[in-house]
């Protein structure tokens, strides 16, 4: 075996502390070698072994009814009915993205779909969530500006990324987020999330099973990038952020169409018994986490790898992230059979070891033993730490101080052309317009829409998805953000007529050790639960990603939640936007003082963020009045009474009827004439404020007993008609808003593409 002194400074330099090292030692029995050091560096990175987060994880619901697969492999399954299920998972690429916006994006793009495949189910729909800095300010200083343009050439390099390999790749990105926030300026948040659709008999799994079963290597070849990439992202940035490129890898995404073709082909051909995505660590990680599962051993020769690079080590090679690679089980004696059909697709498939019995890793190159380690001792043993708290804030009440907005002279109109133009309310069209949203043609509802929604072909049955995060609300209240989050996410699916069934999360977070950062996370999955287990969702799978942090300022706790929804009847979908002149526009749900943490409070009334965690109060939900609101506006889609529904949320209820009111599918842009109660709140809250449990639904007026009916006791008021070219909206029997559609619509839809193009 290879001989090389670990200094103290080696240590440092793999991420490692002097007790990891320590520990290391004790599980060995001896000092490891550069590449062992090298493995367990990778395999005990806060990416890789979660060793900040597993204690809380724990706690999460990930058990019901439909789940399948419960996290723990490559990506969740549930069942949808039909002998059908759904695979799906989001993963955070933030800090490559940073570094290599384009690359780094679009090899995020690229492994979701890997984590998706693997599992045996063809990728049928892509989505993402983004945060960046702000792009643009009033009377900006010299060095303000260059880091104004850097966010927005962050923000055009990931967007192309992700739109150049789910559309090389042949995938529709259907739907996302994009928000824009201060904390995220030089710290990016690129969150990437994608479903496949796979028969519930041909579910694979990554376990290395049978003892002298072939392991196989294919895919791409590996060269030298991506090495380190898994403890890159355990890190914070700083000035030398930049001097990692080299750990971000460049992906090939004509390549991964082959690779999935030739796996699936290979998957129904019987020949293969586990399969693994080479991530994160890449054949570390792919072989370790097949033979931890299998509760097997593992040799792999590296000499057999098929390299793009002369001369590369076996510390190269096992931690190159090289993209387009998988990690194969075959069964014996049917090797040949995979060979030839990855041949076939014009990509490399070999054998590089076998699975042996016992449970060490034993890597060997040119002849000689470079690495030698217990399996277990690289995930099991991986440290566990109970990370320091800051105490519990105190509970928010209802009679929480909040700012008074009282001293603002406003024009209403003035104020919601204003947040229609704001960067977190505006059309997101300049960057889904970049994606192929119909390949495939499955899609049913686009991107722009609460939820989007693909069809079960050979089936009546959709699936709904959306991605929903709210930063601001966790900052402020990280136990209530959370459950707000969870809230939204369903009702934007239950706004297409879909019921919401599981969960992924990507939970985003500053550095771990930092107490008040544990405080938010362990407040975020108490949170977590309560909204989970109330809408019956489990968490199915997810990611963790800590140390967003640039120069020592850490983003807002960003918790995001990937929803997905199943409609049993695809000619119930519901789509947003207002139908027909005459339809009868209606609220579920009431309407509080929720003014003070909202997109009103910031960019009307001017408030930073820490004004608003010192004196806001993040909107009180109660859970059984969402659900009731929810279940409420599925009974309507399924008894055909409903035209459409749109969720109230960032920027209140006007804004949200101005989005009913935008052209939408083909259908022109239409007017409302509305009639508000004001129940004793103050203008500015009834019209922008952001309460929880609210959907705006229309129908035709000779329904409007059956849908009394059918609401029973659920908060309902009816609140005007479609009508005219102008959104009109009274409080109290005042005109407080009578401005053109088409006006609005005109300022939502180009304030992005002007910000940046200025």
């Amino acid at each position: 075996m290879s001989e090389q002194t670990i200094t103290s400074e080696t240590i440092k330099q793999h991420n490692l502390t002097q007790d990891e090292y320590a520990k290391i030692c004790d599980l060995m029995g001896r000092e490891p070698n550069l590449t062992e050091l090298g493995v367990f560096s990778v395999m005990w990175s806060e990416h890789c072994s979660y060793k900040s987060s597993r204690v809380h994880l724990k706690r999460l619901p990930t058990r019901g009814p439909r789940v399948i697969v419960p996290p723990g492999e490559n990506a969740g399954v549930v069942d949808i009915g039909d002998d059908w299920c759904v695979a799906f998972k989001v993963e955070s690429h933030n800090h490559p993205s940073f570094i290599e916006p384009f690359q780094g994006a679009a090899t995020g793009v690229g492994g979701i779909l890997r984590d998706v495949f693997t599992m045996g189910a063809r990728p049928m729909a892509a989505m993402n969530s983004l945060r960046f800095g702000p792009l643009s300010e009033a009377s900006a200083s010299a060095d303000r500006q260059r880091t104004l343009n850097r966010n927005k050439s962050i923000l055009k390099g990931c967007v192309s990324g992700i739109g150049h390999y789910g559309n090389c790749f042949g995938v529709p990105t259907i739907g996302g987020e994009v928000v824009f926030d201060e904390s995220y300026s030089l710290n990016p948040l690129v969150n990437a999330f994608a479903l496949g659709l796979v028969r519930q008999d041909q579910i694979f799994f990554g376990k290395a099973s049978g003892i002298g079963n072939p392991v196989m290597y294919v895919g791409a070849k590996t060269g030298r990038d991506g090495i380190h990439g898994a403890t890159m992202a355990s890190a914070e940035f700083d000035e030398e952020a930049l001097e990692k490129r080299p750990t971000v890898q460049v992906g090939d995404p004509f390549l991964e169409k082959l690779l999935l073709e030739a796996c699936l082909e290979a998957m129904r051909s019987g020949a293969i018994e586990g399969i693994q995505d080479m991530g994160a660590a890449g054949l570390t990680s792919s072989s370790v986490e097949m033979a931890a599962r299998a509760g097997t051993g593992l040799e792999i020769d590296l000499t057999l790898v098929p390299q793009r690079e002369t001369g590369m080590t076996a510390y190269e090679m096992l931690l190159s992230e090289s993209q387009e690679r998988m990690l194969i089980v075959a069964r014996r004696g049917r090797e040949k059979e995979v060979v030839e059909i990855f041949n076939k697709w014009d990509l490399d498939a070999v054998v590089i070891g076998k699975v042996v019995e016992g449970d060490r890793l034993k890597i060997i190159h040119n002849g000689k033993v470079e690495a030698d380690l217990p399996v277990l001792a690289l995930t099991d043993e991986a440290p566990k730490y109970e990370r320091e708290m800051s105490p519990r804030s105190k509970v928010q009440s209802p009679k929480t101080e909040r700012p008074d907005f009282g001293h603002l002279n406003l024009d209403f109109g003035q104020v919601l052309r204003t947040l229609l133009a704001s960067p977190n309310i505006c059309s997101k069209h300049w960057v889904y317009e970049q994606y192929d949203s119909m390949v495939r043609t499955n899609t049913a509802v686009l991107p722009g829409a609460d939820a989007a929604v693909i069809r079960v072909k050979e089936t009546r049955r959709a699936i709904a998805m959306c991605l929903d995060g709210n930063g601001r609300y966790v900052g402020v209240n990280a136990f209530e953000g959370a459950k707000l989050t969870v809230a939204e996410a369903a009702r934007n699916v239950v706004c297409v007529g879909a019921k919401p069934i599981a969960v992924t999360n990507c939970l985003n977070f500053a550095s771990p050790e930092r107490p008040e950062v544990m405080r938010s996370f362990s407040d975020v999955i108490d949170g977590l639960i309560e909204a989970c287990e109330t809408f019956e969702t489990p968490v199915v799978s997810g990611n963790v990603s800590f140390y967003n942090e640039t120069d020592g300022r850490g983003i807002l706790p960003t918790p995001v939640i990937g929803m997905v929804g199943v409609v049993d009847d695809v000619r119930k979908l519901i789509t947003q936007g207002f139908k027909a002149e005459g339809d009868v526009i209606a609220l579920l749900g009431t309407t509080g003082d929720d003014l003070s943490v909202s997109e009103f409070a910031q960019t009307i009334a001017g408030l930073s963020f820490d004004e608003m965690a010192a004196k806001g109060r993040v909107p009180q939900l109660d859970l059984a009045l969402e659900k009731q609101v929810q279940d409420t506006c599925l009974k309507l889609a399924d008894d055909g009474l409903i035209r459409s529904a749109h969720d109230c949320s960032d920027g209140g209820l006007a804004v949200a009827l101005a989005e009913l009111c935008f052209s939408s599918l083909g259908r022109d842009a239409v007017g409302a004439e509305i009639e508000l109660a004001g129940n004793g709140l103050p203008k500015k809250a009834v019209l922008f404020g952001e309460t929880p449990s609210r959907i705006i639904i229309s129908f035709a007026a000779e329904d409007l007993d059956k849908v009394k009916a059918a609401v029973g006791d659920c908060p309902f008021e009816v609140i005007g008609k479609v009508a005219g070219a102008n959104l009109r909206i009274s409080v109290d029997q005042s005109v407080a808003i009578d401005s053109p559609v088409a006006e609005l619509e005109g300022l939502w839809k180009n304030s992005l593409a002007k910000e940046l193009e200025g």
